[in-house]
């Protein structure tokens, strides 16, 4: 026995380069993964949503990622970004930057002591070296100055008495170079270690500070430099140069555009019309990459709030000290006025209250522009995430679309960006396939959507059988099917395996080339048609009581209706199909109001009496000669008739049971058998269904919801054998 063909493919796996292409979006995977969803409520587009929510799987078994998942990665992206760092490393890192600056500079000082051999006098001190110590660290000492400038003036004396004294003078003049050069060294230390032990502080006096290594100062303005642009950097993205670096020229031309800039917001908050174009004519160095005044605000606003967040995530002493360090490093007092203003206009201009507070626990260390830098990540994360929340919480299928993928890829990765483009593209995709289309500012689904839910249902209840051979069942296959002809076809799931040999061999050979063994693909397989003949007329009578929805039972049974409907047109085109729904009423319903039945008659009552006379009706008009009632209910009559009318009698059904075993009897005389698939296990109801198998000689099947599919579907097969001549 053959066992079911299924093409598998061979996948390889390797990391993301950014090179690599998803599968493209197969339609009809997508319409299967929501098919279930919509048969159950009705809604199409609301099962679209659904499944751009939660994502699904794809008929080869790979997942596909919703919004939800998106999320939950964006989450834990940030999470981990959050539990790497340390924000308290930022004051750290520029302290341990002054501390080396101080070390340097100390290093130098003792440095120049030795060369005068005076190793050890700053360690030593001394009356000298305490009484300069009120004076700024920043003045040169005049005796310094003198001795470094000073000029020895000649004696003209000559002889040894001469040269004696010159020589005593030449030690008395050396000694006290070293004296003024040890009171000086000893001032330098002593105000290096009476510095403030904040930042802020050590900033402000080191400015003012006459370092004696050349090394020490250089270290201290490169600090200084890289403080002051980061600082700046959170007003204007372009500025390449610090404040210290700046000429007077440059820095006048800052203050002037920071002025303007003011003026320009001022006048938009008027109402008026700024001159934004001559504005970037003379400061676009500042702003690069934008090209709207709203542009503008939203670049220095962005900055402005990663440095706000860098503050707000920090303890406060560690807040106190780093503003005190910005506006130190600012230096400028009109530009800080002028600057306050700015951020205040900013502020008027597009008004946000996205103020946030990070709570980062790693210990991996942060510079103030990595700290900054971060900042807006985690920002830019948390606004994206507001972005799919909202687009996901109202069902918004145009606010999805608003999403920037390129966006999610920065934020992160590849893999999810694609997603991304995915699930936007997934109405897309079924209406370029023909499955969906747009109703007004609704979908509905085409007649080939319809087909294809058919065809889905089909599937999943086959699946569940225990299969033999390319699906067929374990029944007889003689006769099956109808008489073979001479015309052949390729072979798809459900034919009849008449198998055409030679034209399946061939067909591997031209695939393949003359070679030995033949191999078989699925696509080489060859068939004879069959002429398919009517033999059966078939009513699908399905129970749509409250009960029915209330239990949970409609939804396996309407995918049984529709999966047996797209059975009868793919392979018995010529076989009768009607399908009827009682409640307190019944009458007939065509497969495509079945699939998107949504409003129901909550009225009480289940009138079998009503359903089996359409069902009749319906047969009657049938030359087929096989004629059954496939009847799905999960409870017994509830409904009677009286002159004409209809009466629902519970709880003494008895004369509904009565009405309705008169009926069965009716069919059986017109030789119309009736098989019952009940879907409770009540011993009452057991016992009626069994009464009606007797009477009509039909089959009383139980079922649970899970099987019903394949028990209606080997029913189905298994009578239509029997009856074919």
């Amino acid at each position: 026995m053959f066992k079911r063909f299924r093409a598998r493919r061979s996948y390889q796996y390797s990391r993301w380069d950014g090179t690599q292409r998803l599968d493209d979006l197969d339609a009809e995977s997508i319409l299967d993964a929501l098919s279930d969803d919509y048969l159950r409520h009705g809604d199409l587009r609301r099962a679209m949503e659904r499944l751009r929510q939660t994502g699904y799987t794809t008929r080869d078994g790979q997942r596909r990622m919703g919004m939800q998942d998106l999320l939950n990665r964006l989450r834990e992206r940030r999470k981990k970004q959050m539990q790497r760092y340390d924000m308290s490393s930022v004051m750290d890192q520029i302290q341990e930057q002054l501390e080396r600056v101080k070390q340097l500079e100390r290093e130098g000082i003792q440095r120049r002591l030795e060369e005068n051999g005076l190793a050890n006098t700053a360690a030593q001190g001394g009356p000298e070296s305490q009484s300069g110590e009120d004076r700024p660290a920043g003045e040169r000492d005049e005796s310094e100055s003198s001795g470094r400038s000073g000029k020895s003036e000649p004696t003209g004396q000559s002889g040894p008495t001469g040269a004696s004294e010159s020589g005593q003078a030449g030690d008395s003049e050396q000694e006290s170079l070293q004296r003024i050069l040890s009171n000086i060294a000893n001032r330098k230390l002593a105000y290096l270690d009476q510095l403030p032990k904040d930042p802020a502080g050590q900033i402000r006096q080191l400015s003012d500070y006459d370092f004696m290594d050349d090394q020490a100062r250089q270290a201290f303005q490169d600090l200084l430099a890289m403080l002051q642009q980061q600082v700046m950097q959170q007003y204007f993205q372009g500025m390449q140069q610090a404040l210290s670096q700046m000429t007077p020229e440059d820095l006048a031309r800052m203050r002037q555009m920071v002025r303007e800039l003011n003026q320009m917001l001022r006048e938009r908050a008027e109402g008026k019309e700024p001159d934004f174009d001559s504005f970037m004519q003379k400061y676009g160095d500042f702003f690069p990459g934008v090209n709207t005044l709203d542009d503008l605000i939203e670049q220095m606003q962005r900055q402005q709030m990663a440095m706000q967040a860098v503050l707000d995530s920090m303890s406060a002493e560690q807040r106190q000290q780093l503003q005190e360090m910005i506006d130190q490093l600012i230096g400028d007092d009109r530009l800080r006025v002028d600057l306050a203003e700015l951020a205040m206009n900013l502020e008027m201009a597009m008004p946000t209250d996205a103020r946030t507070r990070f709570q980062l626990s790693g210990d991996q260390p942060l510079s103030l522009a990595e700290a900054m830098n971060l900042m807006g990540t985690l920002q830019e994360m948390d606004e994206l995430e507001h972005q799919m929340n909202q687009a996901r919480r109202a069902n918004d299928l145009e606010g999805m679309q608003s999403i920037d993928p390129e966006q999610v890829r920065d934020l992160i990765g590849d893999e999810e960006a694609e997603a991304l483009r995915e699930i936007q593209n997934v109405i897309k995709r079924l209406e370029e396939e023909g499955l969906v289309k747009r109703s007004g500012s609704d979908y509905e689904l085409t007649a080939r959507g319809i087909r294809r839910i058919g065809q889905k249902m089909l599937e999943d209840i086959f699946d569940q059988l225990d299969k033999d051979a390319f699906g067929q069942h374990r029944l007889p296959e003689h006769g099956y099917g109808g008489e073979r002809t001479d015309d052949t076809k390729a072979y798809v799931f459900g034919d009849t395996f008449h198998l055409h040999l030679e034209r399946t061999l061939m067909n591997a050979v031209v695939r393949n080339g003359p070679s030995t063994p033949v191999q078989l693909a699925r696509d080489d397989f060859e068939v004879y048609r069959t002429e398919q003949m009517t033999q059966s007329a078939t009513v699908v009578m399905l129970d749509m009581s409250y009960s029915m929805q209330l239990n949970d039972l409609w939804q396996p049974a309407k995918k049984v209706a529709i999966a047996l409907e797209s059975l009868i047109r793919g392979q018995f085109p010529r076989d009768q199909l009607y399908i009827v729904g009682f409640a307190y009423l019944a009458r007939q319903y065509q497969p495509e109001e079945l699939i998107d039945l949504t409003e129901w008659d909550y009225a009480q009552g289940t009138n079998m009496i009503f359903g089996l006379r359409t069902a009749e009706r319906l047969l009657a008009a049938s030359r087929a000669v096989n004629k059954q009632i496939i009847m799905v209910t999960d409870g017994g009559p509830t409904v009677i008739e009286q002159d004409g009318e209809w009466f629902f009698t519970w709880p003494d059904t008895s004369l509904a049971e009565l009405q309705t075993l008169r009926e069965v009897r009716r069919c059986a005389r017109q030789n119309i058998s009736i098989n019952v698939f009940m879907l409770s296990d009540d011993p009452y109801l057991k016992h009626f269904v069994n009464q009606m198998a007797t009477v009509n000689k039909g089959r009383a099947m139980y079922s649970s919801p899970d099987h019903l599919g394949e028990y209606i579907m080997i029913d189905y097969l298994s009578n239509r054998q029997k009856h074919v001549s």
